[in-house]
């Protein structure tokens, strides 16, 4: 069993291994994560690991508010995650790699990460600045007949695609856009549909490649027969992940 001690950042959204990641770093416990990274030599990867929050606040309070304004808020690196953090996550998460850390004059980061190694949590260490955990790194396994599968949710995902562009003539990605890789197919649908969070954290916890396609293909049949019976949808875009507010 391979493990790593990472800093540790807990988000509302789920990372998948390939995927960009933008972050608006501004809580001093994400700040001395990133002062902290910074140090690393130049020719040495950047990494921290992204977990989804199970339970918890993403941003913790600042100030007082309701239903007690007077209530205290809380300080220091679980800040919003209760007594025991690792409580408050989802048991696998992905490592990031940070290819831009760029601190603005009032001391805020703007970073740019990109996934790439699926992790489990065994520990979560509070006693610092910032949040830091012991993973177990996960192998992404083939599974049987993941190349036949990758090739049926990429036809699954392009009548998708039309369906939530309203069968435009030109639709929001072309075959050639597409990568054919099972893996790199199965974490890119998995982060490119409109999915709740839960479901996005199955797909990132399936055990095997060929798992996460037979739970994509079942996923996209049923979401693109639910659009066709919808009479509008809000304009959206598949590939663009969230920017957190942290």
């Amino acid at each position: 069993m391979t493990t790593v001690r990472l800093p540790l950042f807990p988000l509302n959204t789920v990372l998948f291994p390939g995927l960009v990641l933008p972050l608006n770093i501004f809580e001093e416990r994400y700040r001395a994560m990133m002062r902290t990274l910074l140090k690393t030599p130049e020719d040495e990867s950047r990494r921290f690991a992204v977990v989804t929050i199970r339970d918890g606040h993403e941003v913790a309070a600042s100030e007082p508010g309701l239903p007690d304004p007077t209530s205290v808020p809380e300080r220091g690196s679980a800040a919003g995650f209760g007594a025991d953090p690792a409580k408050a996550f989802h048991g696998v998460g992905c490592v990031a790699d940070a290819a831009t850390i760029r601190e603005r004059a009032d001391g805020t980061f703007e970073v740019l990460a990109t996934g790439t190694t699926r992790v489990r949590l065994l520990s979560v260490n509070a006693s610092g600045p910032f949040l830091t955990a012991e993973l177990e790194e996960l192998p992404e396994e083939p599974g049987d007949e993941a190349g036949a599968l990758a090739e049926g949710v990429l036809r699954a995902f392009r009548q998708y695609q039309k369906r939530l562009a309203g069968a435009r003539e030109r639709s929001l990605s072309t075959g050639g856009d597409l990568p054919d890789e099972p893996s790199v197919v199965s974490y890119l649908v998995a982060a490119a549909v409109m999915l709740d969070t839960p479901t996005k954290q199955r797909l990132l916890q399936a055990p095997d490649t060929a798992s996460r396609l037979r739970d994509e293909l079942k996923l996209l049949r049923s979401e693109t027969a639910i659009i066709r019976s919808l009479p509008s949808l809000p304009a959206s875009e598949l590939t663009r992940a969230p920017t957190s507010l942290n």
